[in-house]
């Protein structure tokens, strides 16, 4: 079944279509970062996305926050920050403020390699997007993407 099946609801092809583009990015780049990197999709972007938390008021993200902006439930998030935190990557320390409270952050090490790692997501992102286009199905999506820009 395609994103044009004419089974389909207008709605479920539209679905479809960006299913499908969801997927080949994500395998383009989970290649790209794992033999360039030895880094999954989703653990980059764990370092990512705790490489923007700071000190300040609200700076340091719950779990709950993390898995919601890596799309993992918590228990794989946490599961991930232990194999991230087993490889150097990561620290966890308990809450200044709120001794219930675990805060994670990147070391150096997950720093350095995350910025090593940067240029080959946006490269691979770059690639399969371009691939992406000469599909008629997907080349609006791909589009779309293109032209999003997310609040600051």
């Amino acid at each position: 079944m395609t994103a044009t099946d004419p089974a389909l609801t207008a709605l479920a092809q539209g679905w479809c279509a960006l299913s499908l583009l969801h997927g080949r990015i994500e395998a383009h780049i989970e290649r790209a970062l794992q033999s360039g990197h030895g880094l999954s999709v989703r653990e980059y972007s764990l370092l990512d996305v705790l490489s923007r938390q700071h000190d300040g008021e609200g700076g340091h993200l719950q779990m709950k926050q993390v898995a919601d902006a890596v799309v993992l439930s918590q228990s794989a998030t946490t599961r991930l920050v232990t194999r991230l935190e087993d490889r150097g990557l990561l620290s966890r320390y308990l809450c200044p403020t709120d001794r219930r409270g675990i805060y994670t952050n990147v070391s150096e090490a997950g720093l350095k390699l995350l910025e090593e790692a940067r240029p080959t997501n946006e490269a691979a992102l770059r690639e399969a997007l371009d691939a992406a286009a000469q599909n008629p199905e997907l080349a609006p999506l791909v589009k779309a993407v293109e032209t999003l820009r997310v609040p600051a």
